[in-house]
Formats: C-alpha cells, structure tokens, sequence
C-alpha cells in the first residue's frame, strides 16, 4: 500500500507523465484552481485564458496547460495586475521585468494613496467640533481641484515656453488629451490624487521638459496647419476620443480593427494632405518622434496617466501596436523596393 506521501508523489507523476491532452471541463478547472466558473468563463471571452477544445454540446475543455494560464492569471490578479497587462504579459508582448517595475509603481502610488487617506482620517479626528463635516470638507477639497490643476499647467507651460513659436490658437489642441481626460477631472480618487502629485513631480524636473522639447511636440503643428485649422482639428479629435471610448465600454482589445481604425485616424490628422499619411517619408519622420517618446520620465507620466484615466491608457495601447503596424509596412516597403524589378 502506498503511503500518503508516495500517493501524492504517483499522482503528480500521472499528470505530469499521463496524457498531455487530457482535457477537463469548466467545472472540473474551477474546482481544481478554486475559481469561479463564471471568472474562468470570462477570461475565455475576453480572449486572456481560452478554452483549447470543446465538447460535441460545444461546452469548454481544458488542457493542463489552459489550467497552468488560469493559476498564473489568478496569482498575477492576486497581485493587482490589470488584465490588459496580463494579456500582454502572457502574449509575450510584455517583457516580465517591465511589468514588474509597472507594477511595483502601481502598487506605489496606491500606498501613496492610503497614506494620504489616513493622514485625512487622523485630521478629522484630532478636530474638537464637528469632524464628520470637517472630514467632508477636507475630501472635498482635496478631490475637486480642476482650477489647481489649470493653473499648474499653465504656470507651467508659461515657464518652460513649451509652446515657443506655436500659434496660441493650436496650444490648447496640443495638450487635448492631457486636459480633457487628467485635469478636467472634477472628482478624483485617493488613488488618482497620488498620481496626481507624482505628475507635478516630474512635470517640475527639468529633464522631463527637455525631453518633450526632443520630441518635436511643438513643430508638429506645421503639418497640421495646412489641413485643418484648430477648430476642425479638435472637434475631430473629439470624435476620436468618443469613439475610442465607446471601443472601451464594449471591451474591444487594443489591436482590434475598430481601435486600430480609430488611432489610424488619430494619427492621419498628423499628416498635411490626405495622400501625405502613407508615404514613406512622412511614415519615417512619424515613427522617428515616437521613438523620441520612450525616455524613462515620458514613460512614468505614460503610466501615472493610465492610473488618471483608462481612455489615456486604451489610446496609448492601441498606439503602440499601430506604431508596430507602421514599422511592418515600412519594413515591408523596403524590402518590395529592393527586389530586383523583372
């Protein structure tokens, strides 16, 4: 008779020895991995942990490898992953050492934010009157700060001369985004109000200044100039913006056609004639100043704002895989212009 011990050690040799296509259905993973049927359910819709195989009825079957995915996926939502970043994480698409960092900052800026919650707790309580009220207030305050922001922004702009040599009609449409989606905010959460200040931080380091005068952030208006004037050009990014957002309330995924259709437009307003935005020239000179964009204090103000807003953090997804999307066909561009002509 086997002991518990050799009993265990001949049932992992039979999972790991027996057949690798041994399947099991929803309920059996749920059971195994102490999840919900309908959580397991949902991974499969949205595409992060599918199903390898279905029964004749078309009812899920998993592998031990699917079921491998669902531990990894439920330890990395233990860890506060979000689920766009698993998908990367398990695609390959995301390195593992850049999601930590992402991740370890996250997890940051929410210490950050329960910090700040008690030290509004500890005020309240050290009031002699009313501290219910004075906790109101003080919440209030901290939360409904559109007016500060407006004014750091623009003390800021001022100071720097961001927008040296740009036509005062196209400074607002240059920060549209940014305005719209992190200062225009009327409520914030403790933990948006952390990322805040963190914002301010680097938006006040001189390098990150330098860096975004790299970019080429205030020439790009020389190209737009000639197609629209900033009125039109605005309401149309405003369009985008509203469509980009309903793609987020029906889930679609970065790379889908209807995102890409829309950044692929975001990006075309860029382009100075209609022809303009698929040649190659224009394609190089693109791709040249986004490259100009991943310096490490871009990239921190990249991620603080995907914390501020999720539409910031969809736009800037889906931008990156269409960066990628360009880079192929330029790629592929090259490579048609070098073949010998018959």
């Amino acid at each position: 008779m086997y002991s518990n011990n050799e009993n265990e050690l001949q049932d992992q040799e039979d999972m790991n020895s027996g057949d690798m296509a041994q399947t099991f259905t929803i309920g059996e993973v749920a059971k195994m991995i102490g999840s919900k049927i309908r959580t397991i359910r949902y991974y499969d819709e949205i595409g992060l942990v599918k199903s390898t195989s279905h029964t004749e009825g078309k009812h899920r079957l998993y592998t031990m490898e699917d079921i491998w995915r669902l531990e990894l996926t439920a330890t990395l939502r233990y860890l506060d992953f979000g689920i766009e970043d698993i998908s990367q994480l398990l695609s390959g698409s995301l390195s593992v050492d850049k999601a930590l960092d992402w991740q370890m900052e996250s997890l940051s800026i929410q210490v950050n934010a329960l910090t700040h919650m008690i030290s509004i707790l500890q005020q309240a309580k050290q009031q002699q009157g009313d501290s219910m009220r004075y906790l109101y207030d003080l919440v209030q305050a901290k939360a409904s700060n559109v007016e500060k922001r407006k004014q750091f922004i623009a003390e800021k702009v001022a100071a720097t001369e961001l927008f040296d040599g740009v036509p005062l009609e196209w400074q607002d449409p240059m920060l549209y985004f940014f305005n719209k989606c992190i200062v225009q905010q009327e409520k914030t959460t403790p933990k948006q109000i952390a990322a805040w200040n963190e914002l301010q931080e680097i938006i006040n380091d001189p390098q990150f200044i330098k860096d975004v005068k790299n970019t080429g952030f205030a020439s790009s208006t020389k190209e737009l100039q000639p197609r629209y004037d900033a009125d039109t050009w605005i309401k149309k990014l405003d369009l985008f913006y509203v469509q980009l957002t309903q793609a987020v309330e029906k889930k679609k995924s970065a790379d889908s056609p209807e995102v890409q259709a829309i950044i692929e437009e975001t990006i075309s307003l860029y382009a100075n004639t209609e022809e303009t935005f698929y040649n190659e020239d224009f394609l190089k000179s693109y791709l040249d100043r986004a490259e100009q964009t991943r310096t490490p204090l871009i990239e921190r103000i990249d991620r603080l704002c995907a914390i501020m807003s999720p539409q910031l953090n969809l736009l800037a997804e889906a931008n990156l895989v269409f960066i990628q999307n360009l880079q192929r066909k330029l790629e592929l561009d090259n490579q048609t212009s070098e073949q010998p002509k018959s």
